[in-house]
């Protein structure tokens, strides 16, 4: 969503070289970019995840959004998805999952002084506020994510709707820059890094940010089923107590130019490029202790069923589990 997204088939085999002890329990996580989620950036640092090989094994996939890990995630391949609030709303609505639990956060943005997804346009497009994306071309990683709504949500406060007043093409992040620049489309979402590659610098600028349209948004969480997490409480708890350690280690000020020098490696980006954002208040907000702003979540709910994205109201309180999480923070206090 907003780093690079590296295919790291090498460090996925890392996963399965662990030697167990007493048939740990195998976790097949779902992870986007290498920053976020329990991705494979994790094994990097396996000397903070003291239960890894023991009680379990950290078995990373990788996808390219949120809505294939849904399908992945219902279909039982998966045993922890990292998914956007937008997808949340598909699996209680869609997939019918009723058993599904939100346990932990995956990362907010709009968080007081920390980063908030900016939506840029040309230097020279003429276009200097929303009221002038009328009749122009939008750029969306596509229908009903997370940085879709916050778009549409902006426009629609602006009076303008999809398909009468603007048009809408489909990119994957790493083509967005080279769209706006080649004048394929006049609005895009800005992620990291490439909102801040030299020639976006150059040549365009930030129209208006996520928060500016919805708010604080609690855009990735990580879920379960209640099932497997009632089966497997015991090596849950040990797996997020080290994923915890792990997060407050690479978010660690003291810490820092070894994680981003860490990341660099593992992604093959700059660590120039990296060090202007990652892990600072460039960067999107992080609980530490794991909890997800269910309040942000709600409302970020809510605002699918007000641009008519989902047709039922869902009562996120509902479908959270946030023990283990709190375990996890009460062991390593």
């Amino acid at each position: 969503m907003r780093y690079c997204v590296i295919g790291i088939a090498a460090l996925l085999s890392v996963a399965l070289a662990v030697p167990a002890t007493a048939d740990p329990l195998t976790i097949r996580t779902g992870w986007v970019v290498a920053t976020s989620g329990y991705s494979p950036l994790v094994l990097e640092k396996k000397e903070l995840l003291k239960h890894l090989g023991k009680s379990y094994i950290l078995e990373p996939q990788h996808f390219r959004g949120t809505a294939p890990q849904l399908t992945a995630f219902a279909g039982g391949q998966l045993d922890i998805a990292t998914i956007a609030y937008s997808t949340l709303a598909l699996a209680v609505l869609n997939a019918k999952l009723a058993d599904i639990r939100i346990v932990a956060d995956g990362f907010q943005d709009g968080v007081e002084d920390h980063l908030s997804t900016p939506y840029m346009v040309r230097n020279d497009s003429g276009i200097k506020t929303v009221d002038d994306l009328k009749g122009k071309v939008i750029a969306s990683n596509g229908f009903g994510g997370a940085y879709d709504v916050a778009m549409r949500s902006m426009l629609r406060q602006h009076h303008l709707e999809d398909k009468r007043d603007y048009s809408v093409i489909e990119s994957d992040f790493a083509h967005m820059s080279a769209m706006l620049l080649e004048r394929k489309a006049d609005l895009v979402i800005g992620s990291m890094p490439y909102a801040i590659a030299p020639d976006m610098r150059e040549n365009a600028h930030v129209l208006f940010r996520e928060r500016d349209a919805v708010g604080r948004t609690q855009m990735i969480m990580m879920v379960a089923r209640a099932e497997f997490l009632a089966k497997n409480r015991a090596a849950l708890e040990d797996f997020f107590e080290d994923m915890l350690a792990s997060l407050r280690w690479f978010h660690n000020p003291a810490n820092r130019t070894e994680a981003i020098a860490t990341v660099a490696r593992v992604t093959k980006q700059p660590v120039e490029r990296l060090s202007a954002y990652l892990y600072s208040s460039n960067d999107f907000y992080y609980d530490l202790d794991g909890k997800p702003d269910l309040a942000a979540l709600q409302h970020n709910i809510d605002t699918l069923r007000e641009l008519g994205m989902i047709k039922s109201d869902i009562n996120v309180k509902r479908y959270v589990d946030l023990s283990f999480v709190e375990e996890a923070a009460r062991r390593l206090k």
